[in-house]
C-alpha cells in the first residue's frame, strides 16, 4: 500500500511534513540543500531583521539533560542577505519551499523586512515569540492587538503566504491565535521556546549572560502539544507544530493534536539532518500499520476519539 505523506499548506506543496525550524542551521544555501537531501519538506531561515544584529556575548547556550537553554539575542546579517541566500539556494537547485523568518521592533520594520523577503522566499514566518530580546518578538506576541495589526499590515503588502509563529509565554495562546487569524494569517506555527534560566551554584549567579533564555527540546513537547490541541479547536487556520520533536512518535502526536506539518529544531542538535529520513520512515510505518493511506487522514483525530 502506497503511503502519501505530502501535504499542501497555505497553497504551498510539501513533499514531506517535516520542516527545518528557524534558528537551527543558520541561513546558508548549503544547509538548505542538505536539509532537502535528507528529506526535509521545507526550511525556515534564521530569524532576520531589517538591519544586521550581532546578538549577545557568551555564554549564550547551555546543554541540559532535558533540552537546551539559549539566549543568542537574534543575531543575523539582515534580511537582504537572507533573501540573497534564498535566491542562491534556488539557483543551486533547492526545490523545497524556503520560508523566511523575520522580526521587527515595530510594524514598519516587519512590513519592510517582509517585502524584501517576499522577493525570493516562498512564504514569510513572522516571529512573534523570541523570549530573550526586549521590545521585539514576544513583547509584541503577547499583545493580540499588535499581532493582528502586524499580520494585517504585512498581508496588505506581500502576496506570499504569511505564517505567525506564536509564543507559549502568554496567558492565552488561543486569544493570540485568533488575533493572527483576524489579521489574515495563512497559518500558525506553535510554539517557540519557553522562558527559563539556569544558575551556577559555585559562582552563585545565572549562567547565561542575559540571565533568562529560551528552553527548547523534549521537555517542552507537552506544552507545544497542548498549544497545538487548543489552537486546532479554536482557530480555523492550518497549524505547524514545533517544540520537542525528536522521534516519529512525537510527530504523530502533533498530527493527532491537529498539526498539518511539524518543524524540527533542537532535534537537529541531537540527531543531525538524518532525523528527517528517520522520522519520515517512522511516520510511513505507523500509517501503514494503522491502515491509513495518507497523513491527512490522522490530522486532528485525537479530537474525535
Amino acid at each position: 500500500m502506497k503511503i502519501d505523506i505530502s501535504l499542501e499548506l497555505a497553497k504551498i506543496k510539501f513533499k514531506t511534513p517535516l520542516i527545518l525550524a528557524s534558528g537551527v542551521s543558520g541561513y546558508s544555501k548549503y544547509s538548505f540543500k542538505r536539509a532537502e537531501e535528507n528529506e526535509a519538506g521545507g526550511v525556515v531561515t534564521k530569524s532576520s531583521s531589517l538591519k544586521s544584529r550581532s546578538g549577545y556575548s557568551g555564554p549564550t547556550i547551555i546543554e541540559l539533560p532535558y533540552g537546551l537553554l539559549n539566549a543568542m539575542g537574534l543575531p543575523n546579517p539582515g534580511i537582504k542577505k537572507i533573501s540573497e541566500e534564498i535566491y542562491a539556494a534556488k539557483k543551486l537547485g533547492v526545490k523545497i519551499p524556503l520560508i523566511a523568518s523575520i522580526y521587527g521592533f515595530n510594524i514598519k520594520e516587519y512590513v519592510k523586512s517582509a517585502e524584501i523577503a517576499a522577493e525570493h522566499a516562498d512564504a514569510i514566518e513572522l516571529n512573534f515569540s523570541c523570549p530573550t530580546v526586549k521590545e521585539v518578538s514576544v513583547e509584541i506576541g503577547q499583545n493580540p492587538h499588535k499581532v493582528k495589526e502586524i499580520v494585517k499590515a504585512v498581508k496588505n503588502k506581500v502576496e506570499k503566504p504569511v505564517f505567525a509563529k506564536l509564543s507559549p509565554n502568554v496567558s492565552s495562546i488561543i486569544e493570540v491565535g485568533k488575533a493572527a487569524e483576524k489579521g489574515g494569517a495563512d497559518a500558525i506555527t506553535a510554539i517557540n521556546t519557553v522562558k527559563g534560566m539556569a544558575l551556577n551554584i559555585d559562582l552563585m549567579k545565572p549562567i547565561l549572560s542575559v540571565k533568562i533564555g529560551g528552553l527548547s527540546g523534549p521537555c517542552i513537547k507537552p506544552i507545544a502539544l497542548r498549544c497545538v490541541y487548543e489552537l486546532y479547536e479554536n482557530v480555523n487556520l492550518p497549524i505547524v507544530g514545533c517544540g520537542g520533536i525528536l522521534n516519529w512518535k512525537d510527530a504523530i502526536e502533533m498530527f493527532l493534536a491537529g498539526a498539518s506539518a511539524v518543524q524540527i529544531g533542537t532535534g537537529i542538535k541531537y540527531k543531525g539532518f538524518e532525523i528527517f529520513k528517520e522520522l519520515n520512515l517512522g511516520i510511513k510505518r505507523y500509517l501503514r500499520l494503522k491502515g491509513f493511506k495518507s497523513l491527512q487522514e490522522i490530522k486532528g483525530l485525537a479530537h474525535k476519539k
